[in-house]
């Protein structure tokens, strides 16, 4: 058989061309491929009823396994013999390989003995395939084993010094992932170091389909169709179960055509040697639309759960709200609950004393207070019980508007989008800039009672939104900073602006926000921002900043260090 390239780094001689026996081909007929066979005649598509046989030694799964090989270290100038031996899929089988480190590459030379048909395994399984895994994970496909009367040869040439190598099972020569058939393994020792190397498997599900319906035979029974032939169909029906259709219209129309030219090929009774190189051109365009469908595919799921859980997150967080807000009301009833029994308790006192200096009407007017008296105390502990209601009632919403926010903030994956999109909640409420600080939201001095730190009701409000934006972005924390203008004595300056940020930081206090994240520092006119010999610039150097940053918008703390 004439040498073939599949990988830059890889030669490969194969030897033998092996060939489906009768029952393989048989079996193989129920992948549900084209009736027509290999040379365009139709043939019977009865096929009989077998189940292809289970894994022992990995998951069948889709999603695959993991599996570790013996990586050795081979030495420069030298040559080594590694012998291969059958796991619990082909017990019997064996082999042996001689590699020979030469500085810049490393060449193989293997031989393998007691094979089996790779179709004893399942339908999909066509052939062999020799492996070459790195320490970190990393599998190389290094060649094809086609079997001749159970033996096989493989000559190949890697860049790799440290490796491990196993044969799998696979459905064609092209695969990119070893699958999770492993057949035989390299013995460790060869007089170099062994390292553990784990790698992943494809399962066995990324090769057969359930939506797949099988109609009819995709071998006929010819013994002389190449298994290239078998393996460049097989390749094909896979990329289709991948959505190549999909994701990889015109790689898998290519592969078609290829496919479709090999077929007429072989029906033309061509070359054998020019059917087998266009059905392995085949199989390699349709192994690069699987693979393209797949990672697509992947991209896909990927944005649309991104996108479900955004979705779930941002729900969860206005019904945290929703019930805070119911709480607060109900906490403001058990308030006013509370106050109508301290007055009622009042009138009773008030009714003893006007009952204690009427003395003819002392023991009725006695009897009356204290009777009032225990109405007022039962009404009083029904408040508080109230009141303790909830409370509870307000801590369960506020540990299940943490969980939200929490969730809300696993969600938000990229600190970017998170730092955008709090710039622009805060930006809707106050003017907020975005800095290497954090994000400054500016309080214009017209929020505050001029040489006054209390704060406006307007101020209030706008302060009460800020602190729930800031509630639903855990992990954040704030510094308060005060500013004024150069009217006025240093002294005074310095303390008014500490006194309007204390009433910032305070009022969020009171909001639910955690003071142990909130700074206040006063800097009074030290740090104006435009010219203090305009009125319109004066009024701008009257502010108070509130700088909010934190590792969740892409801020560590010490890149809030003023400069």
């Amino acid at each position: 058989m004439p040498s073939t390239r599949v990988h830059p780094y890889i030669y490969v001689k194969l030897r033998g061309l092996g060939r489906p026996t009768l029952l393989s081909i048989v079996l193989l007929g129920a992948l549900g491929f084209s009736s027509a066979n290999a040379g365009g005649q139709t043939s019977p598509t009865s096929t009989p009823s077998t189940t292809a046989p289970a894994t022992p030694n990995n998951t069948n799964s889709s999603s695959g396994v993991s599996r570790t090989a013996k990586a050795i270290t081979y030495k420069r100038g030298g040559t080594a013999k590694v012998a291969f031996r059958g796991t619990d899929l082909m017990s019997r089988g064996g082999g042996e390989a001689k590699v020979e480190n030469k500085g810049n590459r490393v060449e193989i030379d293997a031989n393998f003995q007691a094979l089996d048909e790779a179709t004893k395994f399942g339908f999909e399984y066509l052939t062999y395939v020799l492996w070459a895994v790195s320490p970190e994970g990393r599998a190389v496909n290094l060649g094809e084993l086609q079997i001749k009367n159970g033996s096989a040869e493989v000559k190949a040439i890697t860049d790799m010094q440290t490796f491990g190598m196993v044969v799998t099972a696979e459905p064609y020569f092209a695969v990119s992932q070893p699958g999770d058939e492993v057949v035989l393994e390299n013995a460790g020792g060869a007089g170099g170091e062994t390292i553990g190397a784990t790698y992943q498997l494809l399962g066995r599900g990324a090769y057969s389909s359930p939506n797949t319906r099988i109609e009819n035979a995709i071998f006929g029974i010819d013994h002389k169709t190449p298994v290239e032939l078998f393996e460049a169909r097989n390749a094909n029906r896979i990329a289709k179960n991948a959505n190549a259709a999909k994701y990889a219209a015109s790689t898998i129309a290519k592969a078609d055509l290829q496919l479709r030219s090999a077929e007429e090929a072989y029906g033309r009774k061509n070359d054998k040697k020019i059917v087998i190189s266009m059905a392995r051109d085949a199989v390699q365009t349709a192994e690069e639309a699987r693979v393209m469908s797949v990672k697509l595919k992947a991209e896909d799921d990927a944005r649309a759960q991104a996108d479900a859980d955004r979705r779930a997150a941002e729900e969860r967080t206005a019904k945290a709200r929703a019930d805070a807000d119911e709480q607060l009301r109900r906490r403001q009833e058990a308030e006013q609950a509370r106050v109508q029994a301290e007055t009622a308790k009042a009138d009773a006192e008030r009714a003893k004393a006007e009952a204690m200096i009427a003395a003819a009407d002392a023991a009725k007017a006695r009897l009356e207070a204290d009777q009032a008296r225990q109405a007022a105390v039962a009404e009083q502990q029904a408040a508080m019980a109230q009141k303790q209601a909830a409370l509870e009632q307000m801590q369960a919403a506020q540990a299940e508007a943490d969980k939200a926010r929490q969730a809300a903030a696993r969600a938000e994956s990229d600190k970017a989008e998170m730092r955008a999109q709090l710039l622009s909640q805060l930006n809707s409420i106050l003017q907020t800039n975005d800095s290497a600080r954090g994000l400054i939201v500016n309080m214009s001095d017209v929020l505050f009672d001029t040489g006054s730190f209390t704060l406006k009701p307007g101020a209030r409000e706008k302060l009460a939104k800020v602190s729930g934006i800031l509630l639903a972005h855990p992990g954040l924390t704030m510094q308060i900073e005060g500013h004024t203008d150069s009217v006025g004595s240093d002294e005074l300056n310095q303390k008014l602006s500490e006194q309007r940020a204390s009433s910032v930081r305070d009022f969020l206090g009171q909001q639910g926000v955690a003071l142990s994240a909130i700074s206040a520092a006063g800097f009074g006119k030290t740090e104006p921002v435009a010219t203090n010999d305009t009125a319109e610039g004066r009024q701008r150097n009257r502010r108070v900043e509130i700088v909010v940053n934190g590792d969740a918008i892409g801020t560590s703390t010490t890149a809030t260090a003023r400069p």
